[in-house]
């Protein structure tokens, strides 16, 4: 009896050291579990600047809400691993003021703050006179047809054509004409192609990263309207001299992806709309090229729009500003069924069509 009551006060002696020492461990300041960390980058930009954040020492497997001066409206949510690390991307509130703002993370009870600087006041919705130049506008309703490849099927009884600038014949444009078309001329204007006549007038400061998906093609640097100015007036030039009655701009939407360029929304804004003011001093209408964030402040220098998968992607109802002010919003999809998505584009009226990805002649209209 007496060797088991020794071993009872030995465990006993051993739970009573084994309790203090986890308190201590606790109290101690140096081994408490770390704070969390939230990291931006980068730190100072406009409004519309795309930011990456990355936080630490967060729960693990937790969601992770962001917040930005504490409103979470607009701002993504994120995950945590199993080391409670994440990592998400936002854009500086259009209407950031300028100064010093807080983004805060918070997942469970555990948050983390980080500050941003906005260094410049946000972009007003504008307004804008008219040019003085007449030229054609699409109505709200027009039948139309969207081919880059393949030779072109002129005979669609439809009212408009958007095709190929550099690929498509100045008689082909006239022979639309001559059967009641109008004709609207494709190029790129946010991208560098290999395979235009013009490649070899871009010097590679301008040329970023290369578009996913697309070979042969990489994002431009916008802000170097000293160099792409003059290429693009001359493609301009080109669809005049054709006799297109529009010019359809692509991936002019460079500051939403990875360019390889730090661009902000100011510099897409302002590269948009010298597209615009160049194409109306041709007499040329312009479309305004997926650029769904931006489609209020753009909407007083485009006659149009050209949206491609809004409805794949859920992203079509920023595109209702353009129908309430009488200018027409031309949609292709290009996976699902009609049935899918052409109720509500007719209900939006919205004119939309499904193609293949090659864009061939293949066709199917909505209405």
């Amino acid at each position: 009896m007496q060797l088991r009551d020794t071993r009872i006060v030995l465990v006993c002696l051993a739970l009573v050291l084994a309790l203090a020492t986890l308190t201590a461990l606790r109290a101690a300041p140096g081994v408490e579990a770390a704070s969390p960390a939230l990291r931006l980058d980068p730190t100072r930009g406009n409004a519309g600047t795309r930011v990456s954040v990355s936080g630490m020492s967060f729960p693990a497997n937790t969601t992770v809400t962001l917040a930005w001066d504490n409103a979470t409206s607009g701002m993504p949510t994120a995950r945590t691993n199993a080391a409670g690390a994440f990592q998400a991307t936002f854009v500086v509130p259009a209407n950031a003021r300028s100064g010093r703002h807080t983004v805060k993370a918070t997942a469970g009870r555990r948050s983390a703050s980080a500050t941003f600087t906005v260094s410049t006041a946000p972009l007003p919705t504008a307004t804008r006179t008219p040019p003085a130049v007449s030229y054609w506008k699409p109505a709200l309703n027009t039948s139309w047809q969207i081919q880059y490849t393949g030779v072109i099927d002129t005979s669609l009884n439809v009212a408009m054509y958007n095709l190929d600038g550099f690929d498509t014949s100045a008689a082909t444009v006239a022979a639309l004409h001559s059967a009641g078309k109008r004709v609207v001329c494709y190029i790129s204007a946010g991208s560098w192609e290999d395979w235009r006549p013009d490649a070899g007038q871009f010097p590679a400061a301008v040329k970023g990263n290369e578009l996913d998906g697309w070979p042969g093609e990489r994002w431009l640097d916008i802000r170097r309207l000293d160099i792409l100015g003059p290429i693009m007036e001359a493609r301009m030039d080109m669809c005049q001299a054709k006799g297109f009655d529009a010019v359809d701009p692509d991936n002019v939407n460079g500051y939403t992806n990875p360019t390889g360029f730090p661009l902000s929304a100011s510099d897409q804004l302002r590269y948009n709309r010298w597209l615009a003011d160049a194409a109306h001093a041709r007499g040329l209408a312009i479309g305004l090229k997926n650029d769904g964030d931006q489609a209020t402040q753009l909407l007083a220098w485009f006659d149009f729009a050209t949206v491609e998968q809004c409805y794949q992607f859920n992203e079509c109802a920023v595109w209702d500003a353009f129908v309430a002010a009488g200018k027409p919003v031309f949609v292709i999809e290009y996976s699902g069924v009609t049935t899918s998505f052409c109720p509500q584009a007719n209900a939006a009226n919205f004119n939309a069509l499904k193609k293949r990805l090659e864009l061939d002649a293949w066709r199917q209209a909505c209405r």
